[in-house]
């Protein structure tokens, strides 16, 4: 994972990233900035949440599970190895840890909670916090090496990029809502409309819901969208074999060759078919 700019700064969906029922499942670690809103439960290797996060299901982490001040999940938290839970933490569901629980002040546990390893309560250091304040002054320092080792250092040994989520972010069965831009992998499955500054969309990936967006647009190979795709001031480009059922509304429009679009198509400036392989756009 190569970090040149701060890494909260866009919502990353890695490969093969799935919503299963009422839970959001990847394969890697889950970040999640601070005062965002999952309405889904979360599965994935470690999972990470900033400040005032509130989630609404289940999480259950392989690996660790650091959750920082006043975040608050709505079900059971399941932990394969460490958990960290900062002052004030909410959980309405049971707390079950395999190994040691660092726990702060005020936290509140319904159901109660049960770690195989040490128990230590105290105000744990806000992990995820520190962290992208290390980051973040690397970065600034133009340090850019030391920053990969260290989101290296935090992403382990997985071979899997990690889910993140941006601050003030709102993820749902009805709409995944952030400012910053929105980089999808290939052979996701999202429920929702997709809402972001710009949309980059990998092969193969089953979108129920629209897109929208103020910049460019990219919907990939294979990429079906069970809904509308507009952008305010950007390029749509809809690559070979993608599939819109719905509307496309934008400033220019490229269409690859096997491309299709069930709607009624809208472009303010240039609407471009390409029509074959050697590198000719018909208008």
């Amino acid at each position: 994972m190569s970090l040149g700019t701060d890494p909260l700064e866009a919502l990353e969906i890695p490969d093969e990233t799935t919503v299963e029922e009422h839970d959001l499942v990847t394969d890697g670690d889950v970040v999640v900035g601070g005062q965002s809103t999952i309405e889904f439960g979360v599965r994935g290797r470690n999972v990470l949440a900033g400040e005032r996060v509130t989630f609404g299901g289940d999480i259950e982490a392989e690996g660790d599970c650091r959750l920082d001040l006043l975040d608050d999940v709505a079900g059971n938290v399941l932990v394969g190895e460490d958990a960290y839970l900062g002052e004030r933490v909410h959980i309405a569901g049971r707390l079950m840890v395999s190994g040691d629980l660092d726990i702060g002040d005020d936290v509140d546990i319904e159901e109660g909670f049960e770690a195989n390893g040490w128990i230590v309560i105290r105000n744990p250091v806000p992990t995820l916090v520190f962290y992208f304040i290390v980051l973040s002054q690397l970065l600034r320092l133009g340090e850019d090496e030391a920053a990969d080792e260290l989101a290296e250092t935090l992403q382990g040994e997985s071979p899997n990029d990690p889910l993140i989520i941006p601050r003030n972010a709102t993820v749902s069965d009805d709409a995944w809502r952030v400012s910053t831009p929105a980089d999808i992998g290939s052979s996701c499955r999202i429920h929702g409309n997709i809402r972001a500054r710009s949309i980059d969309l990998g092969e193969d990936n089953n979108v129920f819901g629209s897109l929208r967006a103020r910049n460019d647009i990219v919907v990939g190979s294979g990429t079906r969208i069970h809904g509308d795709v507009t952008t305010r001031n950007g390029e749509v480009v809809i690559e070979e074999g993608a599939r819109v059922l719905g509307d496309v509304s934008c400033k220019d429009l490229l269409l690859e060759q096997g491309a299709l679009v069930d709607g009624t198509m809208r472009a303010r400036g240039e609407m471009r078919i390409h029509r074959d392989n050697f590198g000719r756009d018909a208008e």
